[in-house]
């Protein structure tokens, strides 16, 4: 058991979108009603459906825009040296992208691209996780120091506080 990750970088930033700034519980839920409306979750099958197709699922409508945005632009979203570029490239990159901020960008860094330092600060998820191990600790910028003390492995730390909150491992 361990962090794994799907290695589809499209898949990977469209369950992002979905998810943000909702609970995991909503997000999986919204997700299951998605990917059975469009089957694979690629750039040829989420273009076969309108905005307000994919907002039916629950996703709000400007997150259906980014979605369709994505997929509409997957040549240039897909066609980056990913696996050659540091880790500031690839977050520039990504967050060029409408719907695409830095959490996301975070998400994606992790879960498709398994960067091993990658540590996501407005996280709630992992600010919870460090204040339930370090008490003391009261804001995100506490948290994230905290965090700089685990380099060059963050995004292992990230996925075992995640584990700490919730035993099912958290998956992008």
């Amino acid at each position: 058991d361990g962090l794994k990750g799907r290695g589809d970088l499209f898949y990977t930033i469209v369950r992002s979108i979905v998810g943000q700034q909702i609970s995991v519980i909503a997000a999986e839920s919204i997700w299951n009603r998605f990917e059975t409306m469009v089957g694979q979750v690629t750039p040829e099958h989420v273009r076969k459906f309108t905005k307000e197709e994919i907002a039916s699922c629950g996703i709000t409508r400007p997150k259906s825009g980014y979605i369709l945005g994505l997929a509409n632009d997957s040549e240039e979203l897909l066609n980056f040296p990913y696996s050659t570029s540091t880790e500031p490239e690839v977050r520039k990159h990504l967050i060029q992208f409408k719907g695409v901020g830095p959490w996301t960008a975070e998400m994606v860094m992790i879960f498709a691209l398994l960067l091993p330092d990658v540590y996501s600060p407005k996280d709630i998820g992992l600010v919870n996780g460090i204040k339930r191990l370090f008490p003391e600790v009261e804001t995100m910028d506490e948290a994230e120091k905290v965090a700089e003390r685990w380099a060059p492995y963050r995004t292992m730390a990230c996925w075992y506080l995640w584990r700490t909150l919730d035993p099912i491992p958290v998956e992008y």
